[in-house]
């Protein structure tokens, strides 16, 4: 394995899970009346590659289910970026 291909499985990992906690620190902050974190945030860090993470912490803490851009736009991340996944491991393998 090389190390760019590591590099960017320990991003992906790191970013997921960032993602994951993300939601959760959003969710607690939404019950207990703090500032919250921005949709927008919340969004791009989706973008940036850890779509799975955010769909897992929407999930998993029932956070922003009901909003359509969260609802039906994670998915559509998700799914766009496992596209790019088969596509990059067909292509350089």
């Amino acid at each position: 394995m090389t190390k760019i291909i590591l590099a960017l499985l320990l991003y992906l990992v790191a970013i997921n899970i960032i993602a994951f906690f993300l939601y959760g620190i959003d969710k607690w902050k939404a019950r207990h009346d703090k500032w919250r974190v921005t949709e927008a945030r919340l969004i791009t860090i989706s973008l940036l590659g850890g779509s799975l993470g955010a769909y897992l912490g929407m999930k998993t803490w029932r956070h922003k289910t009901q909003h359509p851009k969260f609802r039906y736009g994670l998915p559509l991340i998700l799914f766009l970026h496992l596209v790019l996944a088969v596509a990059a491991v067909y292509y350089f393998l």
